[in-house]
């Protein structure tokens, strides 16, 4: 059995992950943290990590960037292992994350979905192919009028990814709208589009002379980033300190 702190328990997210976990058999929860303290489906809900007296193995995070900092001051004092989901974190956490795993397992991934890790490394393969034939490469991502950071972390890690297989030679370009010239050869276009209930959607797609590819992944619900938060709870219990990925998750299941 893997005992879970929920951070960011009464969020949309949250609610997806306590939800799922209420039917699965080796996760519970054992506490939430949230702004409101009260109760959740079973569990206490705190407002804060250090009001919380429950002992756990992992910290699943769906909260938000601002609370980040402080999540992981308390995963590092407490050696708690910490799944973090949370997305737009500036390049301060990002090193604080890096600090982090050196005392304890940390799980952070753009995206929860094992269909999108799956797509990194396929876009992967495809950059490696058609980058060299003279293909330009773009990546358009829609989300919900709610969401707070642009471009998702997702797209960013789409890019990172098509980067990286083409040896860091490429920039991004975010915006075009005062820029009056070509598009560069070596460049990655990233748009982003907000409106009505889009659970998320990304497209890659690489545009060539007379013919278009276009690798897309759909989420339909937020269950599928539950589940792999979950996954992820599952898998990091017992981990020694580090940094790991859904690449890890993934190639465990194997």
């Amino acid at each position: 059995m893997v005992n879970v702190i929920l951070h960011g328990c009464c969020g949309a997210m949250g609610k997806a992950v306590s939800g799922l976990a209420a039917g699965m058999e080796d996760v519970r929860i054992v506490a939430g943290v949230d702004r409101t303290a009260g109760e959740m489906d079973g569990y206490r809900v705190y407002d804060s990590l250090d009001a919380c007296t429950e002992k756990a193995d992992v910290v699943v995070d769906f909260a938000s960037a601002a609370a980040v900092d402080g999540l992981l001051a308390y995963c590092e004092k407490r050696g708690l292992a910490l799944v973090l989901c949370t997305t737009g974190l500036s390049e301060e956490q990002l090193e604080k994350v890096k600090t982090c795993s050196g005392k304890t397992a940390v799980l952070r991934s753009a995206n929860m979905s094992l269909g999108v890790n799956l797509l990194l490394k396929l876009v992967q393969d495809a950059a490696k192919v058609l980058a060299a034939a003279g293909f330009d490469m773009e990546i358009v991502e829609k989300h919900h009028n709610r969401k707070l950071d642009a471009p998702s972390g997702t797209a960013l890690a789409l890019a990172d990814s098509l980067n990286e297989a083409l040896d860091g030679e490429y920039h991004y370009e975010y915006d075009r709208h005062e820029r009056h010239a070509k598009r560069d050869p070596k460049e990655i276009g990233i748009s982003s589009v907000r409106g009505g209930s889009i659970v998320g959607e990304h497209d890659v797609i690489f545009a060539g002379q007379d013919e278009v590819v276009t690798l897309s992944h759909t989420a339909y619900s937020r269950t599928i980033f539950a589940k792999g938060a979950l996954e992820a709870a599952v898998f990091l219990k017992g981990r020694p300190a580090g940094l790991y990925t859904m690449a890890d998750v993934i190639a465990a299941r194997a």
